[in-house]
């Protein structure tokens, strides 16, 4: 590539990835005066956001601003990236890292996706990762095959950071507000030049819980800007697998764990979570695994992915020794597909293993989620089941805002549940002669 080419002066940013993150960190941008250029792969997104349709819809904010962004000429979308790139003074990049059962990461998309930036890049360009990744993987993987596919010089062409997303769908527009914006660059100048656009790119709530004001930190490195957010959810994964265990041992000792929880978290220093049938997601059960890929010595992250793995064995096991003769030939409806309540994702979500675990001791598993219709649940592999259709069981797995409100009429003939999200109330149950466990309580039956 010509070095004599130099960057737009336009403020334009090209967002590389118009997933559940990407877009709306690009419609964020546009509605802060930037032009914006969003790339992908798929033709048929390009498509939607091009028509102003939600390629995934369920985002709050997300429909309006699409709409507003399109229509104002602040946002458009092409699937040819190095175009975009080259057209763009800031590149963002959001693309998938895969990972398998395992949690171990492949880097096909993300490397793909760096490859056609560079393709486009100029002289004078700020790329940011904001995907998650190992610790090390900005400055030893992705900022040399920039420069490679790009023939820019890093430090001095070319700058990049790490500033990774901390948003959940559901809630991202409120979340870009709410956490601060970290940032790490490979080198003092990186870091400088994102600090400047992340702070006129977003706009932060007052937050006087926080250490310093809420904005854009500048961590001093991108290893700094990995490592965070891998420690801030590897700490929820070491967090909820202390609530599981403390949750299996009251169910041995007859106590009620959430009372238990209650009462020690009234101590200022201690900020114990809830237990629960599974940890799903994209971020929890994963991010973990990243941190240890380059950690090899660390232990406690290890464990606590072997603790909470278990936990949908434990509540199928719970549901076993609530029905005489356990499940077997029962026909059990598992309540959610999702991997967490009013989210439409399936992520390691914990219907897969705990659906296997309940087939295993023999029941006819059919589940119901209010937010996937039949043939979506069929294309899990999972058998559809509709309220008010005759079950003897059931297990509460995703805590959906429908389900605070079940009653026995929901499921005809219901013998036993178990509540694996704590959301309901055990009396209604008891009362009607249906058989309750929650996890962690073990003054109930």
């Amino acid at each position: 590539m010509s070095a004599t080419k130099t960057v737009s002066t336009t403020k334009t940013v090209c967002v590389v990835g118009l997933g559940k993150i990407g877009l709306p960190l690009a419609l964020q941008f546009a509605a802060s005066g930037f032009s914006v250029i969003g790339a992908d792969i798929d033709p048929r997104v390009v498509a939607d956001v091009m028509a102003g349709r939600e390629p995934f819809p369920g985002e709050p904010e997300l429909a309006d601003r699409l709409r507003a962004a399109r229509d104002d000429g602040s946002f458009t979308a092409t699937t040819e990236t190095a175009e975009a790139v080259a057209k763009s003074s800031v590149v963002v990049i959001v693309v998938p890292l895969i990972v398998d059962e395992e949690s171990r990461p492949d880097f096909s998309m993300l490397d793909a996706a760096t490859a056609s930036v560079g393709g486009g890049l100029q002289p004078g360009t700020l790329v940011a990762y904001e995907t998650t990744v190992p610790i090390g993987t900005t400055r030893n993987r992705l900022a040399p095959a920039l420069s490679r596919a790009s023939g820019l010089e890093i430090g001095r062409d070319l700058a990049v950071v790490f500033s990774p997303e901390r948003v959940y769908s559901g809630r991202i527009f409120a979340d870009l507000r709410k956490y601060p914006k970290l940032v790490g660059g490979i080198d003092p100048d990186s870091e400088a030049k994102a600090v400047d656009f992340y702070s006129r790119a977003l706009q932060f709530d007052d937050r006087s819980d926080l250490a310093r004001e809420n904005g854009v930190w500048s961590l001093g490195s991108a290893e700094a800007a990995e490592f965070a957010k891998l420690a801030e959810t590897t700490y929820r994964n070491v967090n909820i697998a202390l609530a599981n265990e403390f949750g299996v041992y009251a169910e041995s000792i007859g106590v009620d764990v959430r009372d238990v929880i209650e009462a020690a978290n009234s101590q200022p220093f201690s900020h114990i979570h809830t237990p629960g049938v599974a940890v799903g997601g994209h971020c929890i059960p994963v991010y973990p695994r990243l941190y240890t890929s380059t950690d090899t010595e660390a232990r406690l992250p290890v464990l606590s992915h072997q603790v909470n793995t278990r936990m949908p064995g434990h509540v199928a096991g719970l549901l076993d020794g609530l029905l005489p003769g356990g499940v077997e030939r029962r026909r059990v409806a598992v309540l959610g597909a999702t991997y967490r309540g009013n989210v439409k994702e399936t992520a390691f979500s914990g219907v897969f293993p705990l659906v296997e675990h309940l087939e295993r001791l023999g029941a006819d598993v059919v589940v119901h989620d209010t937010l996937l219709d039949d043939d979506e649940l069929r294309s899990f592999g999972l058998h559809p089941a509709q309220l008010g259709e005759p079950v003897d069981a059931a297990v509460l797995q995703a805590d959906h805002d429908r389900y605070y409100e079940l009653v026995v009429d929901d499921l005809p003939g219901i013998a036993a549940i178990v509540d694996g999200r704590g959301v309901l109330d055990p009396a209604y149950w008891v009362e009607r002669g249906v058989a309750f466990r929650r996890i962690g309580d073990g003054s109930t039956g």
